[in-house]
């Protein structure tokens, strides 16, 4: 029978051990990481104006490179490449300036193909947010090559590839954390995209949506502030207004609401299609038997081609869209932007060379929402359908069915236009979009080329269950300890005789009864020493310590960074005690189970029964004592 009675508060902690405690990060933690919150968002701010001047100047030099080539004039205005008087060597310019990028590529880096935001979800998911520093300077200069002579792509994507590369490169020079870096590099990007449509609130939602995978205050604040920060770069460098001008809109009544949703449905069916024919017209590339550095010549030959026949296919084209959505744009310009715009983008894409989608997915939707307004008020002319808000829905219902970012598209529409009262419509069609695109498509037209990769990028953003489940949860209250006057050989015996207390610790007390440390049994078991040695010379040495009310997260980042596996626990207060240990076992024990629904839930729900130490240790060196006396 155990002589000492079972302590009710816990086992006090050892003095010696007061300034390991002071030392650990628990009692002081979150100072220095809302610290490290403001030096990261100070960072993203100063990345968001750097960012801001890289956009001016990249549509500086688009619109340099444009006039060079279509109009042979040097100058920084923009002039559209559809008023060129160059007839059939028109077809030619695409074609070099794919070749240029080729070689920008082949010399330079691959990474500069493609649309960029595929490429920095990669590096965010598989290489802790690095991108190569060389991004920087190679993708704003191909995308000006590529655009400027003729690619039917928008400068928005270039730039998001950009600023993602800025806070990438920023993150790498300093001393910060993979997660840090992964805010710069989102940052970067997403105020790049504010800067060239100067909507904040949309560059927000695309980096949860897309970069981020998260909302949490750690990373939503530093963007936040970033795509203002775009905001502000936009109004004073560009435009104050909505980058795209279109009639004020009457609320629409609950026929025209349940049209606009029947539209966005359509849409995302063409969304599906749109991105199916990218990804077939790449694959037609990827078997062509020639080096894929030939390839952005070639599909600038199509492009070239394309333009000749319908020469607003070429370049930038935000001036489409706005035509479209006023309402005034001709039949024959909607059926060309809708398919022959759509070809031209798709096998230039497809081709590898340098551009973005988010232009001309906007100008396709904003066509085809047009065309389908049209249809609709053919069919039934008492409907009171608006052409206008009719491509605007369009417009974002491509976008939302094409990259299944469902806000970013609902929000951006809104901002964009400033058009408040087509918030409804666009909330029915961007959803129906969205729910077609997920029930008939696996991947999104920014996530398919790197799932072909093996890459898997998360579709949902549940909350971290380590980060709400407290370590009292998990404890272990029930460890046997031991004294460190005992040998190793009596520990052992001791054990021996009593297997049900050999679990995978014991505390480790002081002939006091104050906690020393913790003795690992695997340790014991494989000590092959003189087996005389005192049980101290297996206590882990200082071990931090964990609180009552720290989160799992918490306790698995401690038991990574000490690369031990378990740490005392105490209870709060000035005069801590020892409540019990929490293995790794323990923490990884959380996700184990699942419940009815797929959701993880914590396998060990300790009902507290108060603190329960077996002091078995301390009997046997009692006993020991008394026998020798």
């Amino acid at each position: 029978m155990n002589p000492f009675p079972l302590p009710q508060t816990g086992i006090p902690l050892a003095p010696s051990l007061e300034p390991t405690l002071a030392d650990t990060p628990a009692p002081r933690r979150r100072v220095p990481a809302k610290r490290r919150l403001v030096r990261i968002a100070l960072l993203a701010v100063l990345v968001a104006v750097a960012v801001s001047l890289v956009a001016r100047l990249l549509v500086y030099l688009i619109n340099l490179v444009t006039n060079l080539v279509f109009h042979g004039e040097v100058s920084m205005a923009y002039h559209s490449p559809a008023d060129n008087h160059l007839g059939l060597w028109v077809v030619l310019l695409p074609a070099l300036g794919g070749l240029v990028v080729s070689l920008m590529a082949f010399y330079g880096s691959k990474a500069i193909r493609g649309h960029g935001i595929p490429e920095a979800m990669e590096q965010i998911l598989t290489n802790q947010s690095r991108i190569k520093p060389v991004i920087m300077f190679l993708k704003p200069l191909s995308a000006a090559v590529s655009i400027g002579t003729g690619g039917p792509f928008g400068a928005e994507g270039p730039i998001i590839a950009t600023g993602g590369a800025l806070g990438s490169t920023l993150g790498q020079l300093l001393s910060i954390t993979p997660h840090e870096r992964k805010v710069l590099l989102a940052a970067g990007a997403t105020a790049g995209m504010s800067a060239i449509f100067g909507t904040p609130i949309a560059a927000v939602f695309l980096a949860i949506e897309l970069l981020l995978f998260e909302f949490s205050p750690r990373s939503l604040l530093p963007v936040a502030l970033a795509c203002i920060t775009g905001a502000a770069g936009h109004h004073v460098l560009f435009e104050s207004g909505p980058v795209f001008e279109m009639p004020a809109l009457a609320a629409p009544s609950n026929a025209a609401l349940a049209a606009y949703s029947a539209i966005g449905l359509v849409i995302g069916l063409v969304s599906v299609g749109v991105t199916k024919l990218v990804y077939l017209i790449e694959d037609s590339f990827e078997k062509l038997p020639l080096h894929w550095a030939w390839w952005p010549a070639l599909g600038g030959l199509a492009v070239g081609g394309i333009g000749y026949v319908a020469p607003h296919t070429l370049g930038v084209g935000y001036e489409n869209i706005t035509s479209i959505l006023s309402g005034t744009a001709p039949l024959n310009l909607l059926l060309a932007l809708c398919f022959l715009k759509f070809a031209s983008w798709a096998i230039a894409l497809g081709s590898g060379t340098s551009g973005g989608t988010l232009a001309p997915l906007l100008t396709i939707g904003g066509a085809a929402g047009a065309l389908l307004g049209l249809a609709v008020r053919h069919v039934f002319p008492a409907s009171d359908i608006v052409l206008p808000l009719a491509a605007l829905v369009g417009m974002a219902a491509m976008f939302a069915g094409a990259s299944r970012a469902l806000l970013t598209s609902l929000v951006f529409a809104v901002e964009s236009t400033g058009q408040a009262q087509a918030l409804l419509p666009l909330l029915g069609a961007c959803t129906g979009a969205y729910l077609v695109s997920f029930l008939l498509m696996g991947n999104t037209i920014m996530t398919e080329k790197i799932a072909r990769r093996g890459v898997k990028t998360p579709v949902d953003y549940e909350p971290d269950l380590l980060d709400k489940l407290p370590v009292s949860q998990v404890l272990q209250n029930r460890v046997a300890a031991i004294s460190t006057d005992n040998t190793v050989q009596q520990v052992r015996e001791w054990l021996s005789r009593e297997p049900a207390q050999a679990g995978a610790h014991l505390l480790a007390l002081n002939p006091g009864g104050d906690f020393a440390g913790l003795v690992s049994t695997a340790a014991l078991a494989s000590y092959a020493a003189d087996a005389q040695a005192s049980i101290s010379t297996l206590v882990q040495p200082r071990p931090s310590v964990l609180r009552l009310t720290d989160s799992l997260r918490t306790a698995a980042e401690h038991l990574a960074r000490e690369n031990v596996d378990a740490l005392p626990v105490l209870t709060p207060g000035p005069r801590p005690v020892v409540a019990g240990i929490i293995s790794c076992r323990d923490v990884l024990a959380a996700y184990h189970r699942l419940d009815d629904h797929g959701r993880a839930v914590p396998i060990i729900q300790l009902k507290r029964q108060g603190l329960r130490v077996l002091l078995r240790g301390k009997t046997l060196l009692q006993k020991q004592r008394a026998g020798a006396a």
